[in-house]
């Protein structure tokens, strides 16, 4: 079954008590209390503290509230006003899922990213025509459909959809890449 995106945070969350012997809350009130703004900052605060960057990033993110937003609201509020492409999306989740037990959905604010380690691809509503599939396949050489993206892009190769047809064999094959080399 695939994990959630609460049952990945949940799972983040043990393992930073795990590791500090404290609880997210303590981490968050340092956070809040320190007078830091900047984000970097924080970070290399509780990473004096013996913090990885991940739990690190985690701690500043909660600090923020940026947990309390429900799932649902952010992907109903990614396709208000975009209603058409919304079938495109269900269809890329439904591959995605269809991969195997261990991939996360994970929608953020303005894009979805389809986890298993890491991410291995994230799907944005780019325009109100046009869904981006964000993919992770690096060394695949890029054609005219599967564009590569600039270096240091949090993906490396992007395909531009504008129908559910377009989520196509050729493209699902793209993505079981990607979810092959996360």
């Amino acid at each position: 079954m695939a994990k959630s995106q609460q049952e990945m945070l949940a799972s983040h969350i043990a393992g930073l008590e795990a590791k500090t012997g404290k609880p997210l809350d303590h981490w968050v009130k340092l956070v809040q209390s320190s007078g830091i703004e900047k984000h970097g900052e924080q970070i290399a605060m509780l990473k004096e503290h013996g913090i990885g960057h991940g739990h690190a990033n985690m701690v500043c993110q909660a600090a923020k509230g940026r947990f309390e937003a429900d799932e649902g609201e952010m992907l109903e509020s990614q396709y208000k006003g975009k209603e058409g492409l919304r079938p495109i999306y269900e269809a890329l989740e439904a591959y995605a899922k269809s991969l195997g037990d261990d991939v996360g959905i994970a929608p953020k604010k303005t894009s979805v990213a389809f986890r298993r380690s890491k991410n291995f691809a994230v799907v944005t509503p780019a325009t109100k025509t046009r869904v981006d599939l964000g993919l992770n396949l690096k060394g695949e050489p890029g054609t005219l459909r599967l564009i590569d993206e600039k270096p240091g892009s949090m993906c490396t190769h992007k395909i531009k959809l504008q129908a559910v047809e377009e989520v196509d064999d050729e493209v699902k094959a793209w993505l079981k890449a990607a979810y092959e080399k996360a």
